[in-house]
């Protein structure tokens, strides 16, 4: 396992270096430069304008420009914000505690979710509890996390008054007490459920599927022939197998509960990554932009060695080594 892993991080490093040539080639083909947010907008002189641009290093070669950049991301040098005119690492860890707690409480919802109502269909199917549960799932799958939002603000905002429509918590309380967190929990509740909902829906009916499949095989029915409880054997024999495909998403959801935040997080006005790389492309904040897209690429390589590593922890049949 431990070799596997060393030749995992070893096989990240030329591709990452391929995801930054690319990334920085996308953000040099946008339309305009974020020149303009580093220079004194009050200042409309061409002269002074071509001084800035030959300082900053705008005029230089693409290649030397790529290669300044990623010895300064090497050595920890993100580049200042030209918007926010502050360290774009300063800033991302500013904003990522939000987004991370937003991610957690979504996993933790869907996980919950999926598995009481996949672990009931699967045990239970083609009963009415079964196809309406299969109706929500589809009806989860059919509405975009957009929409989705949208109603939750008009009707558990505005209408009921339920949950807050907009922050992570409420200014007034101090930090770290009880009533602070439990803030944090208020705000981060209805963006977590609509951030989930999707994955919800489909992790419920691969469940479901999956126990249903595997409830069939020969090794269920011997086991049922020796005279093993049900529960033990849904809850071993079955479960163990049933939850391989979900170790798959896992590892990707690392990744696309981030990038999947940035319309959750603008619609809700939540202070996370997402809305942070939504305002980086808007105002062609490029050092942001550029740091936070190779921050989802490397999440998503690492989502998917977490994801074969518990392949191997879940499934003993499979040798990583």
């Amino acid at each position: 396992m431990l070799k596997y892993t060393i030749r995992r991080i070893i096989g990240m490093i030329p591709m990452l270096l391929l995801i930054s040539l690319v990334v920085f080639l996308l953000a040099k083909a946008m339309p305009g430069d974020s020149l303009s947010g580093e220079i004194d907008p009050n200042n409309t002189d061409p002269q002074y304008i071509e001084e800035m641009r030959e300082r900053l290093g705008y005029n230089d070669p693409i290649p030397v420009q790529y290669f300044r950049w990623v010895s300064g991301f090497l050595q920890g040098d993100f580049g200042t914000s030209t918007r926010y005119k502050v360290p774009v690492a300063d800033l991302v860890l500013e904003r990522l505690p939000n987004t991370i707690f937003l991610g957690v409480t979504s996993l933790v919802i869907t996980y919950i979710l999926a598995f009481a109502m996949g672990i009931y269909a699967g045990r239970k199917p083609y009963t009415v509890g079964d196809n309406l549960i299969g109706g929500l799932n589809y009806l989860g799958l059919a509405i975009p996390s957009f929409i989705a939002a949208v109603f939750a603000i008009y009707f558990f905002s505005f209408n009921l008054g339920w949950i807050p429509y907009s922050g992570s918590v409420d200014p007034t309380l101090q930090p770290g007490t009880f009533d602070y967190w439990l803030s944090r929990i208020h705000h981060v509740l209805m963006p977590a459920i609509v951030l989930g909902a999707l994955a919800t829906a489909s992790y419920t009916q691969f469940l479901r599927n999956d126990i249903i499949e595997n409830s069939r095989k020969d090794f269920v029915r011997t086991a049922r022939a020796k005279g093993t409880p049900t529960s033990k054997i849904y809850n071993v024999h079955i479960m163990r197998n049933s939850i391989i495909p979900l170790v798959t998403f896992l590892g990707f959801d690392i990744a696309t509960l981030i990038s999947g935040a940035i319309i959750t997080e603008t619609i809700f006005t939540y202070p996370g990554i997402g809305q942070l790389f939504l305002d980086s492309v808007t105002n062609r904040d490029y050092p942001t932009l550029m740091v936070i897209t190779m921050m989802l690429s490397a999440l998503t390589l690492v989502g998917n060695l977490i994801a074969d590593i518990l392949y191997g922890v879940v499934d003993p049949r499979i040798r990583l080594d």
